[in-house]
């Protein structure tokens, strides 16, 4: 038994060192997978771009809003889009707005039906469009609109939207980066920067003096949504021409 076990031994040893190597060896080169297109579509073109501050004329804004199935993306999905692209001052410029046919519609959120209404019916009867065709319909009215100049997502809340979004352009192995910059800006961050804490649409818009976004969920949209938004940045716009920044509350 003893011969054995030294018989053994060596065995052992080599068989541990083998397998540390092979571990050491995974660690330090870890299997790649191939960059999907979308990921390589994102590029980098926007760092040979001059700033705002320097180029105005160079840039746009694109007013974005969806509505959803529910308020998780990727497992909720976009229904409709609004966009309204505006100069930096708030001159209109186009808009564009697309129902789009949910793959899902089993997870439909009995809120998010209560503040848009969502009707497959409704949907297929206003010309909806699948998810493929809206990314076609946004890049083609992107390219007709802006043209070379570079264009900032802009949104209230915009985290959601463009999380949102960016899924439907991933579905499609694409990027929302072929249409809009790197930076993306957010309406209710603007206001608080100036001492506006009213987080909700409807709040900014009584404090701002504008008429706030319908509630009608026959009438509210992404266009509704991002009309709204515009109407917002204009007062913002306004707000800080003609007076400092509001005092922070107490």
């Amino acid at each position: 038994m003893a011969h054995t076990r030294a018989g053994t031994l060596p065995i052992l040893i080599a068989l541990a060192v083998a397998l540390t190597a092979a571990l050491a060896a995974s660690i330090a080169q870890p299997a790649t997978a191939a960059e999907p297109r979308w990921a390589e579509a994102i590029g980098d073109h926007f760092r040979t771009l001059p700033p705002p501050a320097a180029a105005p004329e160079r840039w746009l804004l694109a007013h974005v809003d969806v509505e959803t199935t529910g308020l998780a993306p990727g497992w909720h999905e976009m229904i409709d889009v609004g966009v309204v692209i505006t100069e930096l001052d708030g001159t209109e410029l186009d808009r564009l707005f697309l129902r789009i046919m949910p793959a899902h519609p089993d997870r439909l959120d009995p809120g998010a039906a209560a503040v848009n209404g969502l009707s497959l019916a409704r949907w297929q009867a206003r010309g909806s469009l699948s998810e493929a065709e809206a990314v076609t319909a946004l890049r083609a009215f992107h390219a007709r609109v802006a043209g070379d100049r570079a264009v900032l997502f802009t949104a209230y809340n915009s985290w959601f939207d463009i999380a949102f979004v960016d899924h439907l352009f991933r579905a499609q192995d694409a990027t929302w980066r072929e249409l809009w910059h790197y930076h993306v800006l957010d309406v209710p961050s603007m206001a608080w920067g100036l001492g506006y804490r009213d987080l909700f649409g409807g709040s900014l818009a009584d404090t701002l003096g504008i008429a706030a976004e319908t509630r009608d969920p026959l009438q509210h949209t992404g266009i509704t949504g991002a009309a709204a938004n515009v109407e917002k940045y204009r007062a913002l716009l306004e707000r800080l021409a003609v007076e400092p920044a509001a005092p922070i509350p107490e």
